[in-house]
């Protein structure tokens, strides 16, 4: 397969997004310590932070033992359940802070972002145990129409519980909005050999990150640690996965989309021309990555409402 010409499919936004995004977080970041990368990662995303927009409340709460963060415009009947990404290894509340107030105030929905515990500290199961609590505990303090949503790691955790949730939530879920997630597909084949040297994200990172959320040989079979691993795609809520077309996991999202339609489901896959992983941070910086923000942003808004998003 040949390789693709970044200097071609990136346009000078991105590339000026990346060497901004490089400056503070480096391509060789999974040589540090967790500590240090920790450090630096946290002083990139403060670096990218947009603020709150007006009007915008938050505050910190616990949910099911795990630490929250709560965000409100105005009384709605409508949550979404966030989840950052960061590789299950870095990344918190304040990673995401922004991109979470940013979703509550265009939608108007409430917004609760979960502090799941991270890698090495647990292991898995331990995310996920996390994130289920949370999310089961959101689900009974708060009625009404719930939307699971996360990037990169937490796209992974979205899906992971929203598999898990079948037979469990009783159709609180109306719809589940992955961005760039990693979902266990072939490494083999697709954008997983293409984009192996990726910009922001390569294979390597990837081996780096599963290895320390593994705590050893990573499980086979087990959605909860990779979705794509299922045998059972039916009964999931409506589900729009969106994708970085110059990232390892794009064709996570396809396989994905293609596993739900096939189960009777409805799916919807959209890829991001010319754009990297983590580009949600780059929304401001480019009209692509600003375009990607608006589709997800849509995307939670139709399915909050309990509306299927138009492609």
């Amino acid at each position: 397969m040949s390789q693709p010409d970044y200097s071609v499919l990136l346009d000078d936004e991105i590339r000026a997004y990346i060497k901004r995004s490089d400056g503070f977080y480096p391509p060789d970041a999974v040589g540090l310590t967790i500590e240090d990368q920790r450090a630096v990662y946290n002083k990139m995303c403060a670096a990218f932070h947009q603020g709150h927009p007006c009007g915008v409340e938050t505050w910190d709460a616990p949910f099911g033992g795990v630490p929250c963060r709560y965000y409100q415009v105005r009384a709605s009947d409508v949550t979404v359940v966030y989840y950052h990404g960061g590789g299950f290894v870095v990344g918190g509340l304040d990673s995401h802070d922004d991109i979470c107030a940013e979703i509550c105030a265009r939608t108007g929905f409430r917004v609760v972002s979960v502090d799941y515990a991270l890698a090495p500290k647990v292991t898995f199961p331990g995310c996920f145990n996390d994130a289920w609590a949370a999310f089961s505990a959101i689900a009974a303090a708060h009625p009404g129409n719930i939307v699971l949503a996360g990037d990169s790691a937490g796209g992974n955790l979205a899906a992971a519980v929203a598999h898990h949730a079948r037979g469990r939530a009783d159709g609180r879920i109306t719809g589940q909005v992955l961005i760039y997630p990693g979902l266990g597909g072939d490494w083999g084949q697709g954008s997983y050999v293409r984009h192996a040297n990726a910009p922001q994200l390569t294979v390597a990172d990837m081996t780096f990150y599963q290895n320390i959320r593994a705590g050893g040989t990573p499980p086979k079979g087990d959605p909860r640690y990779a979705p794509l691993h299922d045998t059972d795609f039916s009964d999931l809520p409506p589900s729009v996965i969106l994708t970085a077309e110059c990232d390892p996991l794009s064709s996570d999202g396809q396989a994905y989309r293609d596993a739900i339609l096939a189960a009777g489901g409805q799916a919807l896959w959209v890829e991001g021309a010319g754009l990297v992983h983590g580009c949600l941070r780059a929304r401001r910086m480019s009209a692509r990555a600003g375009a990607f923000f608006d589709a997800i942003v849509y995307a939670i808004a139709q399915l909050g409402a309990g509306e299927f998003p138009a492609g």
